[in-house]
């Protein structure tokens, strides 16, 4: 599609800068460590992640569903439907597969080492929602290529979804605070920062739900829905119960190293496959 790229870039660094405001003007919690010290780790994965998935990937998302779209390929082109019709479904379809893909990532080890570089953040901010290892992201890619593949996702669902889900994970990461009754309307379809954050507690059990990036109902369907955490907000502890130290999880060296040489600790489904 003309101009994909410059679309989802101008998107993303506009939320990106405006949740980075509002932290900054109304935080939901203190700090643990100073922005310095964690954005440079965190946003060089960034550049990592972008630059492997450019170079080991010659096609786009939006790119194979415009070539599935000519070829006739996946579920929906095969089907007479209205335009909108495919669009709203591909895009649900597609934010099932990355709520499922997360889930399988708590629950296999060797997944969840390389899971475990997003977790071990000692905050949780908008550069949280940035930070995988560069294996995730390219394992990640291949199942959304084989999602939209297999859906046969129009060009236009496919991209409606790559901003909403970049959107989203900067949004629901960010360390803001919103009026109490807005997150409560706002959760009944969306997953707002303070749902997600549980999800980043030290608590196995509470690290164990919200699974959800978008939409909120994967959770409430598939029985990972939790409300708050026990300690609160403001006084849960964030990241890796075994992994407190910032030297053995912010520098960018340890983060790339960590699946091969970080503890695995509690892994949160605790099954062994």
């Amino acid at each position: 599609m003309p101009h994909e790229a410059m679309v989802r870039l101008g998107i993303f660094l506009g939320v990106m800068t405006l949740v980075a405001l509002w932290e900054t003007l109304a935080p939901r919690r203190k700090r643990t460590l100073t922005r310095r010290e964690r954005w440079i780790p965190n946003l060089s994965l960034v550049v990592i992640d972008t630059l492997l998935v450019r170079l080991l990937f010659p096609m786009t998302a939006v790119g194979l569903a415009v070539l599935g779209q000519q070829q006739g390929w996946g579920m929906l082109n095969q089907l007479v439907w209205p335009e909108w019709c495919k669009i709203a479904l591909a895009v649900m379809l597609l934010d099932m597969v990355i709520y499922l893909q997360h889930v399988v990532f708590h629950a296999l080890p060797v997944l969840w080492r390389l899971h475990m570089v997003h977790h071990a953040d000692l905050d949780v901010d908008v550069t949280t929602g940035l930070r995988f290892h560069p294996v995730e992201i390219l394992l990640s890619m291949g199942l959304k290529l084989a999602a939209v593949h297999a859906i046969g996702a129009p060009p236009l669902a496919v991209l409606i979804f790559e901003v909403l889900l970049n959107g989203m994970a900067l949004f629901n990461h960010g360390n803001i605070r919103m009026p109490e009754g807005l997150d409560h309307a706002l959760r009944w379809l969306l997953v707002t920062p303070d749902m997600h954050r549980s999800h980043h507690s030290h608590l196995s059990p509470e690290a164990n739900m919200n699974f959800g990036f978008n939409l909120s109902l994967w959770d409430r369907i598939f029985g990972t829905y939790w409300p708050r955490p026990a300690e609160g907000h403001e006084a849960m502890q964030i990241g890796l119960e075994h992994q407190r130290e910032p030297e053995k999880c912010q520098p960018l060296l340890v983060l790339l190293r960590m699946p091969v040489r970080a503890k695995l600790g509690e892994y949160t489904i605790n099954r062994r496959w």
